[in-house]
């Protein structure tokens, strides 16, 4: 266990949870001062940037249901299917780092609609 006594895995559900529950404080508690974000439309964002553009997204989301989740001391991966509140369902995979039972660095990997748009066995070139 990282120093801070949390897990990484406990940090990555937590703000999962915070996310789904729109608990921006409990987000905040979660995600250190030097904080940074990227994914594929952001280049290791800070911590206000962050809060700034990708925290009101959570607006929009339901919940997450974890399919997997590999985590050291200061290290996660999870990969998980988002809930929109409209009903439709995503992938990611996210990766973390963490220092001292806080988040200090978050990789989004963008992946695709569940049920996917490519009919099994094909490319999307293919339909």
């Amino acid at each position: 266990m990282p120093m801070g006594g949390t897990s990484a895995a406990e940090l990555v559900k937590a703000l999962l949870a915070a996310y789904a529950a729109k608990d921006r404080d409990a987000a905040e508690r979660l995600i250190s001062a030097d904080f940074h974000f990227s994914s594929p439309l952001d280049n290791r964002i800070d911590r206000e940037t962050y809060f700034t553009i990708c925290w009101p997204n959570s607006k929009l989301i339901e919940g997450f249901e974890i399919e997997h989740l590999f985590a050291d001391e200061d290290k996660a991966a999870v990969t998980y299917v988002g809930r929109s509140l409209s009903g439709k369902r995503f992938r990611n995979t996210e990766v973390f780092m963490c220092r001292d039972g806080q988040i200090t660095d978050v990789e989004v990997y963008f992946g695709w609609w569940v049920p996917h748009e490519v009919p099994l066995g094909h490319h999307v070139d293919q339909r």
